[in-house]
């Protein structure tokens, strides 16, 4: 951001669905300074290809790319310790992600309907949520670890290509 004098000013958050619904957003650069990713920050932003969320973040709002069908390459920062409800539902071409190995839990619904073929969850989760990966028609292959003391209700469900779960 720049101010009207031309000065740079610090950006610490992206507020609560600050460009939802915005389907021109191709890509998002965010500076470092940025902590929190708010409440639909990018649900809707249709022609979002790749997101590279800065170290500092701690907090992924609930469904912050909800609906994100571009969205085809994302990092994920150490500093997460939840994927929060929806966060990357219907994320249609999400076909792999990497978890970071801080994540402590996987929400309801985190990547329902998204495009993920394989999922591997780090050994520092213990818990997934409600239909996490439902509807995620083309997941083939999980590897959950014995970390995991908690699955959800239908957290699979729907899951029509999936042969192979490693526990």
């Amino acid at each position: 951001l720049i101010d009207k004098k031309g000065n740079e000013l610090p950006v610490f958050g992206i507020a609560d669905g600050a460009f939802s619904g915005k389907d021109t957003i191709t890509s998002v650069k965010m500076p470092e300074t940025v902590t929190t990713i708010g409440a639909n920050a990018f649900s809707g932003c249709s022609s979002l290809t790749s997101v590279n969320i800065p170290d500092a973040v701690t907090t992924l709002g609930a469904s912050a790319f909800y609906a994100c069908t571009s969205l085809a390459s994302i990092h994920i920062p150490e500093s997460i310790t939840t994927i929060d409800a929806d966060t990357f539902c219907s994320c249609t071409s999400l076909t792999e992600i990497e978890l970071p190995s801080t994540l402590i839990r996987i929400g309801n619904e985190a990547f329902c309907s998204s495009g993920l073929t394989s999922i591997t969850i780090p050994d520092s989760v213990t818990s997934i949520g409600d239909g996490a990966f439902r509807f995620c028609i083309s997941l083939t292959s999980i590897i959950i670890p014995n970390s995991v003391t908690s699955i959800g209700n239908g957290a699979f469900s729907g899951c029509s290509a999936l042969t192979s779960i490693d526990l």
